[in-house]
């Protein structure tokens, strides 16, 4: 019950706005929003008052939930008759002179409405219908009665009032009344075509025209009539038949490939701005010369991949690499014999100073690979505590790589990442071993 209100409101949006388009009598459809109140005190029922006993005494016997609580759509079927729909919610805290806790309160009503002055801005009429209402968890069908009128300030747009009755079929339900105020607005008039003119008076009804040809258009406003217009919806001179020739090439729009660029004959009216041989609207990198294979786009460094596609444009690389070199086997192997070489003070991860030619190596093997990733690691042998060792091991590996950062190469393209004793190479048990597993390794992180 307490998502009922949302869906009805969105059901009679639906209902009413999904078939703007179905129209064929001048303004069929209205849709009304605004406020209701219930009363269940002038209905002649036990404890209550007569019928009409204080009709009109808003402050005592009025139930009104301060915000848009109703909203109705009808359609215009002929001599004066609407159907319709509405829904409406409130909250009861006034049951005839008693005080109650606020009780919900849901309806949804089909209504037959006659409309006894129709066109005119008095428009008042009598309603009836059946519905569903519920009052908190109680809910019956009813029979519905009731008068009003709109008050229309425009042809559209005016205002709803009306009351009716609402009896209930089981003795459960209370009967009331119920008062509407609203918004009303009306809409659909037969103008087919949109053209502002109605088709009783327009001699082109499905075809939107202009008041100087009765309805009938001249689309493009050239002066050709639209029969006589080879482009009817293009204003362009009598000499190509009413076609335009947008950009001055000589060869009307509807035959040029390119209406808004001069272009040549031999491209159909589509220009070439780098000359490579591709009409800039299939090329691809239409203001630099490129080969057809690539869609007409450079590719300076010979592999393959277009410029504007390669992530390392000036090395040669591979298309699965995104135009960037692939670190082989032989690359990395060849790190890793610069990498073992790097010297540290004894016990410390200070880089001794007769190591940086070979870090300046291991440099310039890492600028030829720009989007490749590495983790610079540390290692150590045995000797020692482990917990020393996996210090010292983190903290050599973070000497390499400020080491390589400074010298240009992007500290995110580089992890330091100490393993201390855990990964040997060589026997700890021998002093060769142990020289072997003292070591840094620079591998290629692989995605």
């Amino acid at each position: 019950m307490k998502h009922l209100s949302k869906l009805l409101v969105a059901a009679l949006l639906f209902i009413g706005f999904s078939n703007v388009q179905a129209q064929d009598s001048n303004n069929p459809w209205q849709v009304s929003f605004g406020v209701n109140a219930v009363d269940v005190y002038p209905t002649n029922q036990a404890g209550l008052g007569k019928w009409g006993d204080e009709y009109f005494n808003v402050s005592d016997h009025w139930n009104i939930l301060p915000s848009v609580s109703t909203i109705a759509v009808s359609r215009y079927v002929g001599t004066g008759f609407s159907v319709g729909v509405r829904g409406s919610l409130n909250k009861i805290d006034k049951w005839g002179d008693e005080d109650v806790d606020d009780l919900s309160y849901y309806g949804v009503d089909g209504t037959v409405k006659y409309n006894f002055l129709e066109g005119k801005k008095f428009d008042p009429f009598i309603e009836v219908g059946g519905g569903y209402t519920w009052i908190d968890e109680i809910g019956a069908g009813t029979l519905n009665g009731g008068i009003g009128f709109n008050y229309w300030f425009t042809d559209n747009i005016g205002v709803n009032l009306q009351t009716g009755y609402k009896h209930s079929f089981e003795d459960y339900l209370a009967p009331h009344f119920q008062h509407l105020a609203g918004i009303a607005i009306k809409f659909g008039g037969t103008d087919t075509d949109g053209d502002g003119i109605f088709d009783k008076d327009d001699e082109c009804p499905e075809v939107a025209g202009l008041p100087e040809f009765n309805g009938c258009p001249d689309s493009d406003g050239d002066g050709i009539p639209d029969k006589d217009d080879a482009c009817p919806n293009e204003a362009g001179p009598a000499e190509l038949n009413g076609c335009p020739d947008s950009d001055g090439d000589g060869i009307a729009d509807k035959d040029d490939a390119c209406p808004n660029e001069a272009g040549t004959k031999e491209m159909n009216g589509c220009p070439d701005s780098d000359g490579d041989g591709i009409a800039d609207k299939d090329d691809a990198c239409p203001n630099e010369a490129g080969p057809a294979e690539l869609n007409g786009c450079p590719d300076r460094d010979g592999d393959g991949v277009p410029d504007k596609d390669d992530q390392c444009p000036d090395v040669a690389g591979t298309v699965a690499n995104n135009g960037c070199p692939e670190v082989t086997e032989e690359v990395q192997k060849k790190l890793n014999e610069f990498a073992k070489t790097i010297l540290f003070d004894l016990n410390k991860a200070t880089i001794k100073s007769e190591s940086a030619t070979v870090l300046d190596q291991i440099v310039d093997v890492l600028d030829e690979y720009p989007n490749s990733n590495f983790t610079v690691e540390g290692h150590t042998d045995s000797s020692g505590a482990a917990a020393y060792n996996q210090q010292l091991s983190q903290k050599r590996a973070e000497s390499v790589q400020k080491y390589l950062a400074e010298k240009g190469i992007n500290p995110s393209r580089l992890t330091a990442k100490g393993y201390g004793e855990d990964n040997p190479i060589a026997d700890n048990k021998t002093a060769a071993g142990r020289k072997e597993n003292r070591r840094v390794e620079i591998n290629l992180v692989k995605e």
